[in-house]
């Protein structure tokens, strides 16, 4: 058999693996709330990996070693701002959502558990959410369909349209039927997939590259300045590369998983399986792109003409075409599982905080279900036809909605869980000030260069957008707040006995 043909066969079956268990979650979900948040059944082992894997997605195996290859170790920071923010998002953020959106009426999405904590009866923040998350989500979804084209195109030559239609079709299907239950089970599969494809690559790459000191060296002959991290960097370049860390207080995707943790004990669990997982990950996909830098400075006979494909190239040159095929099934696991995870959390927004409210008929718990499998179906054709012509890089796409979200929802958020007096015209306020700000800030700071150039605009284009929209959105709804604030009994009482809940498990 060829090696193609290997290759082939791993995908296959990791294809039909991903459609069983959307056909098992199909089975099993009986209503929206099982479609959007699994029973809110999910154990640390699942929840964990599960939240891992739709976060990194085909940015951890594509677009950072892609970063590194080039740039070297300064494009690092990132990942480290992003292990910072990971373990805040679950020390401070999960335990208290996971509490606080079931004391809220049992609300299964983030536009409605701000609705209910807040107790706004103009349904505008939750209108206004739902549409923030259906804007930045196009994007990210599309990211993930590039990334599946780019996946395609560089293991098997393939075009990178058809490419394209196929990773949609498979990762629609069994989000299409399974809901949330079928994302978080793939997700977890394709966590453990991810980890396993991370460490192999990089660990089985030193020995082929001669080891640690014979590999440094190469990557020193290609830059001396590869292997520091801080060569190259400006002090607003690190800051913002850290500043990835602020995004994931706002991530629907991921918080999601949190309101989904069977029991709060069980938080705790997930948070050190999840950081686990993440840390080894981000060592391994720097790794791999240490190793590919050394072993292409060694090969020059070899090419790559892709950086962000490093990761797929090094995986052929390693290992069996069937063991490649199956690390490349690793890869297409990563973009399934963010694709899947932001498909379900667009389609909850579109009929449970936007159709629900514009039309205000009750429909039955099947009927509802069917409404949202439409939803991820015309999400997905969307999203596919904004990713039809590659115009921007996997990293690029996912920076731009990752400062998105991270600005419109983390300091609200963050105040609705910890602040009793956030009211609903601050929270509206401040969400719609850092949506903007990012929209604004990108536009001005990726502005063809015009022999004009001010300083101003150079400085704009250096400074991550999730800064000043994290900062105005903070401002904005801390003084709305403090101008529009009445005391709530209602609020008062749950804010209270979500305080009780978190201390008695203290205890």
């Amino acid at each position: 058999m060829t090696d193609t043909t290997y290759q082939i066969i791993a995908l296959i079956v990791y294809l039909a693996a991903m459609l069983f268990i959307g056909w098992y979650a199909y089975k099993k979900t009986a209503d929206l709330s099982d479609y959007m948040l699994g029973g809110r059944g999910l154990g640390p082992s699942v929840a964990a990996l599960s939240a891992g894997a739709s976060d990194m997605s085909g940015w951890l195996l594509l677009g950072l070693p892609g970063a590194i290859y080039v740039g070297g170790l300064v494009e690092v920071w990132i990942a480290i701002g992003l292990t910072i923010g990971a373990f805040l998002n679950w020390f401070f953020v999960a335990p208290r959502l996971r509490i606080y959106s079931f004391v809220t009426s049992d609300s299964i999405t983030i536009p409605s558990f701000l609705e209910n904590r807040l107790k706004d009866r103009s349904r505008l923040l939750r209108i206004v959410s739902g549409i923030i998350i259906l804007i930045f989500f196009t994007f990210y979804v599309s990211s993930g369909m590039v990334a599946s084209g780019l996946f395609f195109q560089s293991s098997f030559g393939m075009d990178y349209h058809l490419g394209l239609v196929i990773g949609s079709v498979v990762v629609v299907a069994y989000t299409l039927f399974g809901g949330f239950l079928a994302v978080s089970y793939t997700d977890f599969v394709q966590g453990i997939m991810m980890f396993l494809a991370l460490i192999a690559v990089p660990v089985v790459g030193i020995f082929v590259t001669g080891g640690f000191g014979e590999t440094a060296a190469s990557i020193r002959e290609v830059d001396p300045n590869m292997l520091s991290l801080v060569s190259g960097a400006s002090t607003i370049g690190i800051i913002s590369a850290v500043a990835w860390g602020l995004g994931y207080f706002g991530q629907p995707h991921i918080i999601v998983r949190f309101m989904a943790i069977k029991t709060l004990a069980e938080v705790r669990s997930a948070r050190r399986i999840g950081m686990g997982w993440m840390i080894l990950s981000l060592i391994g996909a720097t790794g791999t792109a240490l190793v590919g830098i050394a072993y292409f400075q060694q090969n020059p006979d070899a090419t790559l003409v892709d950086p962000e494909a490093v990761f797929l190239d090094m995986s052929q040159v390693l290992f069996h075409p069937l063991v490649a095929g199956f690390v490349l099934a690793a890869v297409l696991a990563a973009i399934m599982s963010t694709i899947s995870s932001q498909l379900l959390v667009s389609s909850s927004a579109l009929i449970e905080d936007l159709y629900k409210i514009a039309f205000k008929k009750e429909s039955s718990a099947k009927g509802y279900v069917t409404l949202g499998r439409i939803a991820v179906a015309v999400i997905a054709v969307i999203a596919a036809a904004l990713a039809w012509e590659q115009n921007n890089t996997i990293l690029g796409l996912v920076a731009y909605a990752w400062a998105g979200f991270g600005a419109a929802f983390g300091p609200i958020i963050l105040l609705s869980l910890f602040w009793r007096k956030l009211t609903s015209k601050g929270a509206l306020a401040g969400m719609i000030v850092g949506a903007i700000t990012v929209i604004i800030w990108d536009l001005v700071g990726t502005a063809p260069d015009e022999a004009g150039a001010t300083e101003l605009t150079n400085f704009i284009g250096s400074v991550y957008e999730i800064i000043p929209g994290f900062i105005l959105s903070w401002l904005v709804t801390w003084a709305v707040s403090l101008m529009t604030y009445k005391p709530n009994a209602e609020i008062e009482a749950e804010f209270d006995e979500t305080e009780r809940l978190i201390q008695e498990d203290k205890k």
